[in-house]
């Protein structure tokens, strides 16, 4: 991620205990198709080893959905991509109020739009830029004073728009919200960063750094 400037974004080393542990540390520091698909691996091992002995753990499903996502940003794969998609939607549907499920299906109607153009992307896969967007509402509306909601949405915002207010309006927020995790701190950097970019006025630049400041946006399609 070489607009990181110099890693100043990288998620600390730490223990990986979780599946969560997992997936954020390789959302930033994994820079081949390969290595971030070993990690999500290994995260799919810890989310099912728990879902073995306890079903219905939210956060194991939530680990589940968003490494599946992951995996499909990584290997194209039209049946990961809808898996997830349909675990984000039924996470959801459980609870609607819950801003992580949320989130997820917004970054998967927004990613799978950005990647595959509107119409593409609806034929292919049923992505609606209408139905992510609503969703990143509902996620930061839920979501308080936390960085990772606002800064997500921003940074998908602006990666298909520089000049969008919304998008910026939240990096704003974003940049200077509540960080009590790893990804919201990462997120707040990001939104600073992203911040810098749209003053500089180079939109093209803009839109590449927002794409390389989500979560494995540094490995190349």
């Amino acid at each position: 991620m070489t607009l990181f400037a110099a890693a100043a974004l990288t998620v600390a080393p730490a223990a990986a205990e979780s599946a969560r542990d997992v997936l954020t540390q390789a959302s930033f520091s994994a820079r081949s198709k390969p290595a971030a698909l070993q990690s999500i691996g290994e995260a799919e091992r810890l989310a099912a080893s728990v879902l073995a002995h306890a079903p219905g753990d939210r956060e194991a499903l939530l680990m589940q959905a968003t490494a599946r996502s992951y995996r499909a940003k990584m290997n194209g794969s039209r049946a990961d991509a809808i898996a997830a998609r349909k675990m984000f939607e039924a996470l959801a549907a459980k609870a609607p109020l819950d801003p992580e499920p949320q989130l997820g299906l917004g970054a998967w109607h927004m990613g799978a739009v950005f990647k595959l153009g509107g119409m593409i992307g609806r034929a292919a896969l049923g992505a609606q830029k209408s139905v992510g967007l609503a969703a990143l509402d509902r996620a930061v509306a839920g979501g308080g004073n936390r960085a990772i909601y606002a800064g997500v949405a921003a940074l998908l915002r602006l990666e298909q728009d520089a000049g969008d207010p919304k998008g910026r309006a939240l990096a704003e927020f974003a940049s200077r919200a509540g960080a009590p995790t790893a990804f919201d701190r990462v997120m707040r950097r990001a939104a600073a960063a992203i911040l810098a970019s749209i003053q500089s006025g180079n939109a093209g630049a803009t839109r590449t750094l927002a794409a390389r400041l989500l979560p494995f946006g540094q490995i190349d399609d």
